[in-house]
């Protein structure tokens, strides 16, 4: 059953909702759709109240590392931990009690290609069960590419169920932000969220353009409740006007059919 799943980005060491394809290493900053007055740790701990696990804290660059060990002492084993995961920092994320850490750009070269060797490396540092690999992606052609260095670089691996049915043999589940639509809460990617659903192997959470609670019903129905979901823009905690917090931890207590 589809759930919906909280996230905590950080910019600069301040909880942010960034429009992510603005995120770049020239040119102005980030175009920012909220900036927070409150901590990391203030967003960690009313999840913990409420009960949602399974969220992510995803660290957008340098100057986030004490922010986001506040956060992950918040609300120990209760949310996932990205940005800059590499074999030789992943244990510290863990020890601080991020149920697992996530990783992105460590998994390809600085050309973005994908390496095994890499991803072994990774694997023997944390153990599949506490990994989740990020395949945040960008619609090219027929198909979607995941992009990395915050997703400023295509890589050279392709969305497709053989792949998934590879790298899942090395992770406990997926995160993939449909990078065209993330922060411009303009609806959901559906078509991808339909192929991600049509695969049914490891858990997915999916994240982009998520504007309405409708949008979570969107996503149960399309994903036969298979697929996961974060918003973050959107949401009235977020300085949104789409849909209340409130009625997301509703939609995740609401009675199975």
């Amino acid at each position: 059953m589809t759930r919906f799943r909280p996230c905590i980005d950080l910019h600069g060491g301040v909880v942010k909702q960034i429009v992510g394809t603005t995120l770049r290493d020239d040119g102005d900053g980030p175009r920012e759709n909220f900036v927070s007055d409150v901590s990391s740790a203030f967003y960690a701990d009313m999840y913990r109240r409420d009960g949602l696990t399974g969220g992510h804290v995803i660290m957008l660059g340098q100057g986030n590392d004490k922010a986001a060990i506040e956060a992950l002492h918040a609300w120990p084993g209760g949310m996932q931990l990205g940005g800059g995961i590499s074999p030789d920092n992943a244990s510290q994320y863990l020890d601080a009690g991020a149920s697992h850490v996530i990783a992105t750009s460590y998994i390809f070269d600085g050309r973005g290609n994908f390496s095994l060797d890499k991803l072994a490396a990774l694997v023997r540092a944390v153990g599949t069960r506490r990994l989740v690999l990020d395949l945040s992606c960008k619609k090219i052609g027929s198909g979607w590419i995941v992009a990395m260095n915050r997703w400023q670089t295509l890589t050279d691996l392709r969305i497709t169920h053989d792949a998934l049915d590879q790298l899942s043999k090395s992770c406990d589940e997926f995160l993939i932000h449909a990078v065209d639509v993330e922060g411009k809460c303009d609806g959901i990617d559906e078509e991808l969220v339909q192929y991600l659903a049509s695969w049914g192997g490891a858990p997915i959470t999916y994240a982009g353009g998520a504007r309405c609670l409708d949008d979570l019903r969107r996503v149960q129905d399309i994903s036969f409740g298979k697929i996961d979901v974060t918003i973050g823009s959107a949401l009235d905690i977020f300085g949104g006007s789409g849909v209340s917090y409130a009625d997301c931890v509703a939609f995740n207590q609401r009675e199975r059919p």
